[in-house]
C-alpha cells in the first residue's frame, strides 16, 4: 500500500468558501481579537470555525461543551449536505500568500502505520520537532468522537529536482478546478484542482521511489533508516490522529480501524520557492524579568553581539542581542527552550510561541513579560539534521507567518 495515497475528500457544497475556510487552530494563540474578527466574518454561515477548536480557548471552562458542539456541528453539516464527497483523488493546491508568492502542494492521505512521533523514531514519516506528549490528550478528546477530520498538517518531501509537485502548474488547466477564492482576513487566496487518475497514479509511484534504500543512502551519504516524509506543520495534529488510530486498533483490531488508519494532509516540497523557514520566537508571561534574565546569564556565558546564532532579549526597557558562548545544544533554540522549561518548572509564568517579531516586541512592552527573538535555520539542512540527530527542539521553525499557515478547507470522514 502506498504511504501517500488518494482519498475521498469532503468539499464545501454551494456555500461561501471564503467564510468556510479558516486558519489553523494553533495560530494567533495570544491574539483573541483575530478569532473575534473571524467569527464576525463567518456570521451565521456554515464554517470550519464551528468544527475546530482554536487553541486560544483550550483552557476555557466550557471546553467539554465546546467539544460536544463541534461534534454535533460535524454531523449536522454531513446530514444537511453542506459538504460533498469526491471519489478517491488527489487535489493540486496553489496557495497565493499575502506577499503574492505561490505555494504549491498536493492533498492526499498518509498511512499512519508508517509514522512514529516518539523520540528516536526511524519510521518513514517523522516529526521534525520534539512532540510535547502532554499536548496530545486534549486533542484526542476532540478527535476521538469526531465524524470528520479537517487538517492543517503539511508534510514535506525533499525533492530538490522539483520533479513531482512543481510540474503540475503547467498542466493544471487540464484538471477540474474544485475551488478558487479569497481567504479571510487578508490571508491571500487559494485554488484547487482535482488531478486526473492517470496523473495521480504516476505521482504516487514517483513518491514511493523516495523509499528506495540505495537512493536514500547515496543522496544523504548516510547508512540510516529511510526518511521519506518530514512533518513541516501540524505535528501534534498528526500525532493525535496516530494516537486515536492506535487506541482504536487496540479495541477493534487493525482491520476494523481502517478509516482511522489514514490522515488527510497537504504534501509540499521542501524546495518550493515560496517556502521560507521562519524562526518561532518566545514570550514568557508573568515573570520577574530581572530574575529570569539573571538566571539565563548564570546558566550560559552570554556576550553581547550578533552573528548567525545570536538571539535577542526584549523587555519594556529595550532590546539586546546576545551570543551563547557555551551552548549545550547544537541550535540556539535548543539552549533557550531548555532554559525556559527548567525555569518555569520552578517559577511562576507561562510561555507562548510567537510568529513575527513585531508581535513579540508588542507583547514584551507589558510589565513582567520577556520576549526572545531567534534566528531561523536553513531549510536545506532539515532532512539531514533529522536523519542524523533526530527531531529538533520543539517550535524550532515555522514555515511562514501566521496568516500564511494552511487554512482548513478539505475534510474527510473518519467514521
Amino acid at each position: 500500500m502506498p504511504i501517500f495515497n488518494k482519498a475521498k475528500m469532503l468539499l464545501p457544497n454551494n456555500i461561501d468558501f471564503s467564510k468556510w475556510s479558516v486558519v489553523a487552530c494553533d495560530q494567533y494563540t495570544s491574539e483573541p481579537k483575530y478569532w473575534e474578527d473571524a467569527k464576525l466574518v463567518v456570521g451565521n454561515n456554515p464554517s470550519a470555525l464551528n468544527i475546530i477548536f482554536p487553541e486560544i480557548f483550550l483552557n476555557d471552562p466550557d471546553k467539554k461543551e465546546r467539544v460536544k458542539n463541534i461534534n454535533q456541528a460535524m454531523d449536522k453539516y454531513i446530514e444537511q449536505g453542506v459538504l460533498k464527497e469526491t471519489e478517491p483523488c488527489l487535489i493540486y493546491v496553489e496557495r497565493t500568500l499575502k506577499n503574492k508568492t505561490v505555494r504549491r502542494g498536493i492533498m492526499g492521505v498518509v498511512d499512519l502505520e508508517e509514522y512514529d512521533f516518539n523520540k528516536g523514531s526511524t519510521s518513514k514519516i517523522r516529526a521534525t520537532e520534539g512532540t510535547v506528549l502532554e499536548r496530545i490528550p486534549p486533542r484526542v478528546e476532540i478527535r476521538e468522537n469526531a465524524s470528520l477530520e479537517l487538517p492543517h498538517i503539511m508534510l514535506l518531501i525533499d525533492d530538490d529536482k522539483k520533479e513531482i509537485i512543481e510540474p503540475l502548474s503547467e498542466i493544471k488547466e487540464s484538471f477540474e478546478k474544485v475551488y478558487d477564492f479569497e481567504l479571510m482576513l487578508d490571508s491571500g487566496s487559494i485554488k484547487g484542482y482535482k488531478i486526473d487518475d492517470k496523473k495521480a497514479d504516476e505521482i504516487i509511484e514517483k513518491l514511493e521511489k523516495f523509499g528506495d534504500k540505495e537512493l536514500f543512502k547515496n543522496k544523504y551519504n548516510v547508512d540510516k533508516e529511510v526518511l521519506m516524509y518530514a512533518v513541516g506543520d501540524g505535528n501534534h495534529s498528526l500525532a493525535t490522529a496516530k494516537t486515536c488510530y492506535e487506541n482504536l486498533k487496540k479495541k477493534v483490531g487493525k482491520e476494523n480501524a481502517i478509516c482511522a488508519r489514514f490522515a488527510l494532509l497537504e504534501l509540499v516540497n521542501l524546495h518550493d520557492d515560496s517556502l521560507e523557514f521562519e524562526a518561532i520566537h518566545r514570550v514568557v508571561f508573568g515573570v520577574d524579568t530581572e530574575k529570569i534574565i539573571s538566571e539565563l546569564k548564570s546558566k550560559y556565558n552570554l556576550t553581547e553581539g550578533e552573528n548567525d546564532v545570536s538571539f535577542e532579549i526584549v523587555t519594556k526597557d529595550g532590546i539586546k542581542s546576545y551570543i551563547i558562548e557555551n551552548p549545550d545544544f547544537n541550535l540556539t533554540v535548543g539552549c533557550i527552550q531548555s532554559f525556559i522549561d527548567s525555569y518555569l518548572s520552578k517559577n511562576e509564568g507561562e510561555v507562548d510561541y510567537i510568529h513575527g517579531e513585531d508581535v513579540v516586541k508588542n507583547l514584551s512592552q507589558k510589565e513582567n513579560n520577556v520576549g526572545i527573538i531567534l534566528k531561523s535555520m536553513l531549510k536545506t539542512d532539515l532532512f539531514k539534521t533529522v536523519i542524523l540527530d533526530g527531531a529538533l527542539p520543539r517550535k524550532t521553525f515555522s514555515m511562514g507567518e501566521a496568516c500564511d499557515k494552511r487554512f482548513y478547507l478539505e475534510g474527510r470522514k473518519i467514521k
